[in-house]
């Protein structure tokens, strides 16, 4: 896909964007209602190296997939599992980016990272994306593009295709929320650190249609759970056997402690799930973001459900900040420290939004649980539209709902649907078939 030469002379006079965000949730925002779902998996089939089930009840149900192996035989597995869907994904999320990349570039505030809107102009869709592939694959490791030719030789889809779709998360900005709460937030439960993960990112795409959740038993490194959808192999939602799990924030709204991003490092997609693949502590994950060749700015949290502790993370190529409850920036009187509590609602610089996930982690402060951020916290401060996931990585549980896929009845937003429960100690004890 070819743009007009004029684009350019456009970009180079975009304006940047603005200093903070300006949204907040409605006012007549509600709980959530829906009871957690909570049924066993149900087995579909199986191949080698590759287990389908489903789990969830009616308009909720996802594709659960075990896979093992090495990446090329996870790969082939994966492809050979759900080669059909793969197949409508990867080519229903192309032809979305193509219409959004038409979109984007005359948006006062670009959905796409300007260096990216600079190459589509020159360059083109597709050489644009092979760019980046380009600059980051020296850093990035060959199993990567191992799974993915696996994948690509089962499914049929060209390799070239998966892994410029690969790097979408590179290239967006989207919004999101976490938080990780221990010790005193928690006192009155039975957890000692449940972590939130809300995806506030895409709701009119093909994703909703497709969601998924891969449970990879690699050999090599650790299994664990990947939150996301069918053919996708990058982490942005997930936990570990080792009692690990990950949030991420896209940040749009940074301030001069970010410094300066670049694109020469490895895709955060790829850096998340190698924390979750290859790091059994949170000293670990630290060690690793502190010396991994980073890219965009983000805001990270790890849990360690093992010492009951949660990191939040500035991260940018310029700096690997960690925050914990005593240190938490930025310092603002719309984001009040709050005792065993990190959190950052929608953005770094979000006033609206963190004013009502602080004042929700207060509320129930003492009595933070999977239940009441599902049913109290999330649909107050109405984050998590595309996806979210709760851990409660004292007890090994991940509670998970999705938005409504096109042909789905209820709300549109996955904070006001039905939660799923899935007990990670049973998916991670899964044995391949013989």
């Amino acid at each position: 896909m070819k743009l007009p030469l004029f684009l350019a002379f456009f970009l180079a006079f975009a304006k940047s964007d603005a200093s903070e965000c300006h949204g907040k949730p409605s006012a007549t925002a509600r709980p959530n209602a829906n009871p957690i779902q909570s049924g066993a998996p149900r087995f579909v089939r199986s191949v080698k190296n590759a287990k389908l089930y489903t789990v969830g009840q009616g308009d909720e149900e996802v594709a659960l997939v075990h896979l093992w192996g090495t990446p090329y035989e996870m790969g082939v597995a994966h492809g050979t599992i759900m080669k059909d869907k793969t197949t409508l994904f990867i080519d229903a999320v192309w032809n979305y980016m193509e219409e959004q990349v038409a979109e984007a570039i005359n948006a006062s505030v670009p959905k796409f990272r300007n260096w990216f809107l600079k190459d589509l102009a020159n360059l083109g869709l597709e050489a644009a994306l092979d760019l980046e592939i380009d600059v980051t694959k020296p850093f990035t490791g060959d199993y990567f593009y191992e799974e993915l030719q696996g994948l690509a030789h089962s499914s049929g889809i060209d390799v070239k295709k998966l892994e410029r779709i690969h790097m979408i998360g590179e290239l967006t900005k989207g919004q999101c929320s976490m938080f990780g709460a221990w010790g005193s937030a928690v006192a009155n439960t039975p957890s000692k650190l449940l972590q939130l993960r809300a995806l506030d990112w895409n709701v009119d795409g093909p994703f909703k249609n497709f969601p998924q959740v891969t449970v990879y038993h690699p050999t090599t490194g650790y299994a664990f759970i990947n939150v996301g959808w069918t053919g996708w192999i990058g982490s942005i939602t997930g936990m570990s056997v080792n009692r690990m799990a990950i949030s991420e924030i896209g940040v749009s709204f940074p301030d001069a402690s970010f410094g300066s991003d670049s694109r020469f490092g490895v895709p955060f997609t790829y850096f998340l799930r190698d924390i979750l693949q290859f790091e059994e502590t949170l000293a670990g994950a630290m060690n690793r973001t502190s010396n991994v060749e980073r890219t965009c700015s983000l805001l990270l949290g790890y849990g360690d459900g093992k010492s009951s502790e949660f990191r939040g993370v500035e991260y940018s190529a310029s700096v690997a900040n960690f925050y914990t409850d005593t240190n938490l920036e930025p310092e603002a009187d719309w984001h009040p420290k709050i005792e065993n509590v990190v959190y950052w609602g929608m953005d770094w610089l979000c006033p609206g939004y963190n004013e009502v996930l602080s004042a929700q982690l207060q509320k129930f402060h003492g009595n933070i649980t999977a239940d009441v951020t599902i049913h109290e916290i999330l649909p107050v401060v109405q984050t998590g539209d595309s996806h979210v996931a709760v851990y409660d990585l004292t007890n090994m549980i991940m509670y998970v709902s999705n938005a409504k896929g096109d042909n789905e009845a209820g709300p549109l937003y996955a904070y006001d649907r039905p939660f799923i429960r899935l007990n990670a100690t049973t998916l991670f004890s899964e044995v391949p078939s013989v």
